[in-house]
């Protein structure tokens, strides 16, 4: 399907300067079986990231999850006015990932609170069964269902000060962020089996070689796995680190963890989000 331009434009335009992120986290937690430890399962992605100089595989564990979806683009241009995808994969996908007028942002926050609250109007779907199941099938191979987990939701986080992003899609441009957490409980003994053997069968090294290999076959760069944490020793970590600090990627034993993680640790704050529960 082409974009139609006449109703919704791809990037960047002169008034359309504030890109949005809409994206369900997902805290995916399971009880280790050999020691009865609460664990947090992360999202391992290795990337390929260009520009004029160099080429370099980055890998970052984050929170499973991805962009809420926009299902009813028309309802939210009736109530913000004109908006554009901020990439042409946003468009297909139907991401809830736009460039707005700055001064339509509080609105567009009213509108994510009501669907949080479950009075919104259908303009978008927060629910991260699908990109759950998108992303087990990446790092795992395998298909998940809702029959294999207990999902809750948790609240909204709002990111209100935009900072550059690092997608791939729309590198660089400054975003502001509101995510819908979830709490994900797995009951699947054969996928908690599955979890644990991946983390460790895969080290970050692996990951990036596998991501060059990917090149290689004519591929984007990419290779996935998952990452399994005693949820006590993270929060450990996180409580030692300083206010600044936690506003970047942090290092957890040989691992890099993105920034986004600290949004599904409900105990652990930051200024810089503001939460709806």
């Amino acid at each position: 399907m082409k974009p139609d331009h006449s109703r919704f434009g791809i990037g960047p335009a002169e008034e359309l300067s504030q890109r949005v992120s809409v994206a369900a986290l997902v805290s995916v937690m399971f009880t280790n079986p050999e020691n009865g430890k609460t664990m947090l399962a992360l999202e391992r992605t290795a990337t390929m990231h260009k520009d004029e100089v160099k080429s370099e595989v980055i890998v970052k564990a984050k929170p499973f999850g991805g962009g809420a979806r926009l299902k009813n683009p028309d309802a939210l241009k009736k109530v913000i006015g004109n908006f554009h995808y901020d990439s042409e994969r946003s468009y297909q996908e139907r991401d809830f990932r736009i460039l707005i007028n700055p001064k339509h942002w509080e609105k567009i926050k009213e509108i994510c609170k009501a669907h949080m609250e479950k009075i919104g109007n259908g303009i978008l779907d927060p629910g991260p069964e699908r990109e759950l199941e998108e992303e087990f099938e990446d790092s795992l191979g395998i298909m998940v269902t809702p029959n294999d987990y207990y999902l809750k939701p948790n609240g909204m986080i709002v990111e209100n000060l935009p900072n550059e992003t690092e997608n791939v899609n729309a590198k660089g441009l400054p975003t502001v962020r509101i995510y819908y957490i979830y709490e994900a409980i797995i009951n699947s003994s054969e996928i908690i089996k599955l979890i644990l053997i991946n983390g460790r069968q895969y080290s970050d090294k692996d990951l990036q070689k596998m991501a060059w290999e990917d090149v290689r076959q004519g591929g984007k760069g990419r290779a996935n796995a998952i990452l399994a944490v005693d949820l006590d020793d993270l929060k450990e970590i996180y409580r030692s680190i300083s206010i600044d600090e936690l506003s970047g990627l942090i290092r957890f034993k040989e691992h890099q963890l993105d920034g986004n993680v600290l949004a599904v640790l409900d105990e652990i704050d930051h200024p810089k989000y503001q939460r709806f529960i």
